[in-house]
């Protein structure tokens, strides 16, 4: 049950009598009404502007309409206390049984609590990761496969269904940069002395894997034919191969796709002339030159008449070419064409995880979608700052298997996919995150991914000893949520059932704001609260989760720690981590 949303349910349902006992207006709008927690805690359990952001519309003065509401509030039989502050917000304190119930609800659903149905089954399309097919992923691509595997995941805990998607640009002049490079090694694979790379190809020693398995299987049949004739082969076998690779990174990464779309096929199938077409119809094209580009002095730029969408007209500061001036498609077209077919496959709310190099390209992407759409999709762009790896507080640059960066898989192999995953998501999406190799394997406080475990393996660790002390206590999830939950009375137990009780409310809040980093904020603070009330029963005796001679009270302790480890394992759920059930 998410308590906050139940809450500002009576919240309605009181504003709704005072409608009807001629206290407050009829047909108020009361989509601004929250119901959450104060940001002191010492103010209550909740707190609610109702009474701020209705007045006006009410023409009340809002501490008046709080006196009201607040008289129907106090009469809810949940409730404990209601305080009015400062000119209206009210905030509320609930009866220690509202906690206790969260107790039962959490050991009845298991981790599927905190699930929801605001998504109501809509279709999101979250596209990730979508690198260029030309190498093997690296510790910056990780960060947006974890960010929207994480954020898929989320989506669809509160009731979404999620398509995970990458788009594999694979008809660029970067993949016929690949198929040359891939050549170049399958000439050396055949024995031939290639020296060095020349400049300009891919240099990482990863590609000699793709020239020796050309070579293996068409042997010299391309040796000696023109470029003409054997690039478009060698860059098939070459996208497909270097395809492969990401798919096995993302594996040891625990993401996964649903759908992979190639820009290429997109092109030959002329999806790109009708997204053009469709911009058309809706007279959104014209042949126009643009202004210089900041920078340019006036003889350093040649006007050029260009064919342009008119992408100011959806919030863009400049329109956008679709061909350029020798009348080839611009890549800003292939993409629109993408983001249409991606509309017309149901995807209506479209969320892209882009890397920090693609700021500048948002706008123009959203000002597409909105247009070919008439306004109907959706388009939210998360964009993820750059990954600084270091070890011992050095950057770490180099790598010898790819030439001049560091896999995703050499990460992987030196920490382990779940320090990778939850490391990732430590940090809003747009700020610069710092993975130092040492750091993230440090088991202290200053580790997220190591404390937030801890916690989850101590209260597995506490129910191994109970079961031990009283061999004949029914300590299963569903004896647990039928103990005697009121002897649960020490602040310190209330405050972490107050925690438990808000993961579904962050969930929501969550998944609606596309936010997955607060799952571990959330975490964080969970595993900081359970791990101060173990501490507090090593200072006091008596707050001991185990009490040897009091079955009652171990078992109602012993229900608040597996809810814990229950709400852990959930919010790992949606980050892919395998939870701890021991620390070595």
């Amino acid at each position: 049950m998410n308590v906050f949303k139940s809450f500002r349910d009576s919240i309605v349902a009181a504003l709704g009598d005072m409608a009807q006992a001629g206290q407050l207006a009829d047909g108020l709008d009361y989509t601004r009404v929250s119901a959450e927690p104060p940001r002191e805690r010492s103010h209550g359990d909740i707190a609610t502007n109702a009474a701020m952001v209705l007045a006006k519309r009410a023409g009340q003065k809002p501490r008046d309409l709080a006196e009201n509401l607040a008289a129907r509030l106090r009469d809810l039989p949940s409730v404990e206390k209601v305080e009015i502050a400062g000119p209206g917000f009210i905030n509320v304190a609930l009866d220690s049984d509202v906690w206790r119930g969260c107790l039962r609800d959490i050991l009845k659903s298991g981790t599927r609590y905190g699930d929801s149905t605001i998504g109501a089954g809509q279709t999101v399309n979250v596209e990730f990761v979508s690198a260029n097919p030309t190498g093997p992923l690296t510790v910056g691509h990780a960060r947006g496969a974890v960010v929207g595997d994480a954020l898929a995941s989320l989506i669809a805990k509160a009731g979404y269904k999620v398509i995970r998607e990458y788009y594999i640009n694979d008809a660029g002049a970067q993949v016929d940069v690949l198929a040359r490079s891939a050549y170049l090694r399958y000439r050396e694979a055949l024995g031939e002395d290639i020296g060095e790379i020349p400049e300009g190809l891919y240099p990482g020693e990863y590609l000699k894997d793709v020239g020796k398995a050309l070579a293996a299987r068409d042997g010299g049949k391309w040796l000696g034919t023109s470029e003409e004739t054997w690039l478009p082969e060698v860059r098939r076998f070459a996208i497909d191969a270097l395809m492969d690779l990401v798919r096995q990174n993302l594996a040891a990464l625990g993401v996964r796709h649903d759908v992979f779309s190639s820009e290429r096929s997109l092109v030959e199938n002329g999806g790109v002339e009708a997204a053009i077409k469709t911009l058309q119809d809706r007279d959104l094209v014209y042949v126009g030159v643009l202004e210089p580009p900041k920078g340019k002095k006036p003889d350093d730029w040649e006007p050029v008449p260009l064919t342009l969408f008119k992408a100011t007209d959806f919030g863009d500061d400049v329109d956008r070419p679709l061909l350029k001036s020798d009348g080839s498609l611009t890549y800003f077209a292939n993409d629109i064409a993408y983001h249409l077919d991606k509309f017309n496959r149901g995807g209506r709310t479209m969320i892209n995880v882009w890397g920090a190099d693609h700021g500048g390209y948002v706008k123009r992407m959203q000002a597409a979608v909105s247009a070919l759409t008439g306004g109907e999709g959706v388009l939210d762009v998360k964009i993820c700052q750059l990954v600084k790896l270091m070890r011992g507080g050095e950057m770490v640059k180099m790598s010898k298997r790819s030439g001049n960066f560091v896999t995703l898989q050499e990460v992987i192999d030196e920490v382990g996919k779940d320090v990778v995953r939850f490391i990732m998501l430590t940090r809003k999406n747009d700020a610069t995150l710092d993975f130092d190799l040492e750091n993230v394997l440090e088991k202290s406080r200053d580790n997220p991914v190591f404390y937030v475990n801890y916690a989850h393996a101590r209260s597995r660790s506490v129910a191994r000893e109970a079961a031990q002390v009283f061999s004949g206590l029914a300590l299963d999830d569903v004896s647990l949520a039928s103990s005697d939950l009121k002897l649960l009375t020490d602040s310190g137990e209330l405050a972490v059932m107050k925690l438990l009780a808000e993961w579904p409310r962050l969930v929501e809040s969550a998944a609606e704001a596309h936010e997955p980093h607060r799952v571990a904020f959330y975490l964080y603070d969970l595993a900081a609260a359970f791990h101060g009330l173990w501490h507090s029963g090593n200072d006091n005796a008596h707050l001991r989760f185990i009490r040897p001679g009091e079955p009652e009270l171990t078992q109602a302790r012993l229900a608040l720690v597996r809810s814990v480890a229950v709400v852990i394992a959930s919010g790992l759920e949606v980050f892919g981590v395998e939870p701890a059930e021991e620390m070595h």
